[in-house]
């Protein structure tokens, strides 16, 4: 499952890489499989003891930057397929779009911000339908009069978390979906950025410059 990005100081103790890229680690529990030996037992007790999360989750992704010894989790897995799983969406969404990047502080605000993102549109899928919680919707309602000055009687319809691209670099933020029109709204590093139409039909939900937190075109 994915993770709220936390900072992990010592990415190697307890832990052994079975793959990785310039941007992340997919890791293994020393321990966990076949082949541990005396270490793998060592840890398995340890685990035990501690009540470790690595007994139910034996598989991790770590965020990691050439130049930065700081590491951050952005998913763990209880078996093998689950983290693959995983890997292979942050290669197939990420690695083309981080490889714009120059500098590493952007990068990784981009990564976390990423990832919050898909968990907070799978927290919001789990929610049942017509059950959306009415304090966290009047929130976004709120937040989207306020950025983008509509009157009271604009309702919103919905809010996704997403990605609009403009020429290179992608820009993480919130689509508003209001009765008549469709608002995007980023603040990333210090810069504010908008975006402000009518949405021309039910079409917009294709338009190449958005993406969804789950990676698919469309912010739904």
């Amino acid at each position: 499952m994915w993770l709220a990005p936390e900072e992990v100081l010592v990415a190697n103790a307890l832990w052994v890489t079975e793959r990785a890229n310039p941007f992340f680690v997919l890791q293994r529990r020393r321990g966990h499989g076949k082949g541990g030996g005396l270490t793998g037992l060592l840890v398995g007790t340890l685990d035990v003891v501690l009540d470790s999360s690595a007994r139910v989750a034996p598989f991790r992704i770590l965020h990691q930057t050439q130049d930065s010894q700081v590491y951050w989790t952005v998913a763990c897995g209880s078996s093998r397929k689950e983290i693959t799983k995983h890997w292979e969406w942050l290669e197939n969404n990420l690695l083309q779009t981080l490889s714009i990047f120059d500098n590493e502080e952007d990068i990784t605000t981009f990564v976390k911000g990423k990832i919050n993102g898909i968990i907070a549109e799978e927290n919001k899928n789990l929610q049942p339908q017509g059950e959306e919680d009415p304090g966290k919707f009047k929130e976004a309602e709120l937040k989207m009069r306020k950025q983008f000055g509509m009157p009271e009687g604009e309702k919103l319809v919905n809010y996704y978390s997403c990605s609009y691209w403009k020429g290179r670099v992608p820009r993480q933020g919130w689509l508003y979906l209001t009765v008549n029109h469709l608002c995007f709204y980023s603040f990333l590093l210090g810069k504010e950025a908008t975006s402000r139409g009518r949405p021309p039909s039910q079409s917009w939900r294709r338009h190449p410059t958005w993406e969804s937190a789950s990676g698919e075109p469309g912010g739904g």
